[in-house]
């Protein structure tokens, strides 16, 4: 990942780092390994994950159908 820092603003160069990071899911990725994640309980948060981003692609279809 490049940053660019323009005119030694490295307080804007952080701002942006953080936001793409977060867009990619760093931050979620890092909570996740933080401990030790059982197969079981991996299994339940992988499901539970796919029926939020399923919930979330048939809202924005019901949202655009009604417009």
């Amino acid at each position: 990942m490049d940053i660019p820092v323009a005119d030694n603003n490295v307080d804007q160069a952080l701002r942006i780092l953080k936001k793409k990071m977060q867009r990619e899911g760093v931050y979620r990725d890092m909570k996740i390994h933080r401990r030790y994640e059982k197969p079981s309980e991996k299994r339940t948060r992988k499901r539970k994950e796919a029926l939020r981003r399923t919930r979330k692609v048939n809202r924005r279809r019901s949202e655009n159908v009604s417009c």
